[in-house]
């Protein structure tokens, strides 16, 4: 007869066998969004708490999928708020701790940043789901580790970084990587924080996984548009209720009515599809949502990237978005109803020039320049396949006339292509009075891949006034420093105020009248040199409550600007006064008279300044 004693341990024994076939049984083949349905509860405090059901957000289920695809390796969400991507962050780490184990990083922009997910998003579903409970190691327990740097469980680890902790990435790498809101992340010395984690997980080939997640900010400066953009580029599109035809939601298709005083009234809002022009209710959005699917425009190469507005969001009603709308812009905040509900960049519209406008004051030269000009200089930009001159006149009171804009082909780390920038150096310009001008002088940038080619031309050539210089960014900066020698040629290399160089030639862009400081164009010029000449435009920022101005990028190319920037500073160099030298030039007899030009100033601890100076620009804002 079995005693009451030995009865509970065969029973603790049956229990224990119980448990043992239960690990050793292999785990059901689900899907992340099948294993997230089964298993995630979303806990209270949230929209929708309980069992998660993906029908409120059926375009999150490809994304989450993606981490069992193993032809996929990079995934990328823009998304805007309210849209669930944390939840599928939060969903796919679940996954690899219960489902398919695998040590794992997560990344946030900052420490406050990791502490307030940590404690408002991923402990919470942690602690309401029995499957992920069972298998975090309980913090200060002998069974692993559980703090705010780690955590594990049985066949991994979770780790914990900031992005503006470099220590906190250094010797460490796992297979799958989470980095959340990108572009919050600054560059360290070493360079990106999402680069470095995901090179250091390089070694696990095939296995390594990286979701990155975020709203986007600043066109041109936006980690996750970039990132985007790598990828195949994939739009969520539904079926209109009305035509059936597969649209995706745009802002400029959402309307809403005025009352006779023009007041907004947002509870009039609707979706006006852009096949049909049917209105969409925000019943029938829901409705479409789960006829959806993701459709992209770029082949598929291990790079899944996803972008979805908070137009689609399930919790967000019409009248809400446009109520949101409407209070950002009377707040005159309008960036981050694009960056946060529209997940899309934003494009400062800064100060700045038409191209258009001034490829309409070509003028035709005849062949010869004008008899106004009393000096050339020239500019040059080194590219990796060429070298880009330009070629100006200067007149009284700085009139400016671009005579060439010359592309050279070649590789610039050979002398062949530096051969063709001497001859071109070496050419003379006939003016309509029969006077013969040559180039005076010539600034090259050397901040490019061949410095060291553009020293020892600098260096070579110095007896012709060929100068090297290097673009220093920043409000207040003269148009040249004071050159120094302290680089490996031993060049003399002169700092140029790209900044302040820039404010000067835009300044005289915006001249209508000729006379002083107006810029005359030759009729050689092709409509792609204006485009590059005000390829950049002037916007201020803020950061930490200060403002800056600061040069943005509006189009790729801007050799032209860099160029002309690099011929003003040429002409500094030289620090030439230019009236002086018109007033010694008789316009009325063939021949020029020659006029001593001034070394640049280099007495020592005297900063140089040169004539066309802070004080020069000033004159011309």
């Amino acid at each position: 007869m079995t005693t009451k004693s030995e009865y509970s341990n065969l029973e603790g024994l049956l229990d224990a066998a119980g448990r043992a076939r239960s690990f050793l049984r292999p785990p059901p083949d689900y899907l992340p969004s099948e294993w997230a349905e089964a298993n995630i509860k979303i806990p209270l405090g949230n929209a929708v708490p309980g069992p998660i059901r993906f029908d409120n957000a059926p375009y999150q289920i490809e994304p989450l999928n993606m981490f069992a695809n193993k032809d996929v390796q990079r995934i990328t969400l823009m998304w805007g708020a309210q849209t669930g991507k944390t939840q599928i962050l939060n969903c796919a780490m679940g996954y690899f701790i219960a489902h398919d184990p695998s040590s794992q990083m997560m990344m946030q922009p900052s420490q406050s940043d990791l502490n307030t997910w940590l404690e408002t998003k991923f402990n919470p579903m942690v602690d309401s789901n029995e499957s992920l409970n069972s298998l975090v190691a309980k913090p200060r327990s002998r069974e692993g580790v559980n703090n705010q740097q780690m955590k594990s469980y049985p066949g991994g680890f979770l780790m914990f970084a900031w992005a503006g902790s470099p220590r906190t990435m250094r010797g460490r790498s796992a297979p799958k990587i989470f980095c959340d809101e990108v572009d919050g992340y600054d560059y360290n010395a070493e360079g990106h924080p999402v680069s470095l984690l995901w090179q250091r997980a390089a070694t696990f080939g095939d296995q390594r996984k990286l979701l990155i997640t975020s709203t986007p900010t600043v066109k041109g400066s936006s980690f996750i548009e970039d990132s985007y953009n790598d990828g195949d580029r994939r739009r969520f599109y539904i079926p209109c209720p009305h035509c059936e035809q597969k649209i995706t939601l745009e802002w400029s298709n959402v309307v809403w009515d005025k009352d006779e005083e023009g007041n907004h009234m947002p509870d009039t809002a609707v979706y006006a599809c852009q096949k049909c022009g049917s209105p969409i209710t925000d019943g029938e959005k829901r409705a479409a949502l789960r006829e959806g699917e993701w459709v992209s425009d770029k082949p598929f190469a291990g790079h899944a990237s996803y972008h979805l507005s908070e137009l689609y969001s399930s919790f967000r009603r019409w009248r809400d978005i446009v109520r949101s709308f409407l209070e950002k812009k009377a707040t005159n905040d309008i960036q981050s109803f694009v960056n946060l509900s529209l997940a899309e960049t934003w494009e400062h519209q800064g100060e700045r020039v038409d191209d258009y406008d001034l490829a309409k004051r070509r003028e035709s030269f005849d062949d010869k320049i004008p008899e106004e000009v009393v000096l050339l200089t020239a500019g040059t930009d080194v590219q990796d396949n060429r070298l880009e001159t330009t070629i100006l006149g200067h007149g009284r009171d700085s009139e400016c006339y671009v005579i060439r804009h010359i592309t050279q082909y070649g590789d610039p780390s050979t002398p062949q292509l530096w051969s063709q920038l001497d001859s071109l150096l070496h050419s003379t310009f006939e003016t309509h009075d029969g006077r013969e001008l040559p180039i005076r002088a010539t600034a090259i940038d050397s901040g490019g891949h061949f410095t060291n080619s553009v020293y020892a031309y600098a260096k070579k050539n110095a007896g012709r006034r060929v100068f090297a210089i290097k673009g220093v960014g920043g409000d207040g900066r003269p148009i040249v420093g004071r050159p120094s020698k302290s680089n490996v040629g031993r060049c003399p290399l002169f700092p140029v105020g790209v900044d302040t160089a820039k404010d000067l030639v835009f300044a005289r862009l915006k001249i209508q009248q000729e006379g002083a400081g107006y810029v005359h164009f030759s009729d050689t010029l092709d409509d792609e040199y204006f485009k590059q000449l005000t390829a950049e435009q002037v916007i201020v920022k803020h950061k930490r409550g200060f403002k800056y101005r600061v040069y943005e990028k509006i189009r790729a190319r801007n050799e032209a600007l860099d160029c002309f920037v690099y011929g003003i500073a040429a002409l500094a160099i030289l620090n030439v006064d230019l009236n002086t030298l018109a007033d010694k030039v008789n316009f009325k007899h063939n021949g020029s008279t020659k006029v001593s030009e001034k070394p640049s100033n280099t007495t020592k601890n005297t900063p140089f300044v040169p004539k066309m100076g802070r004080g020069f620009v000033n004159s011309w804002r």
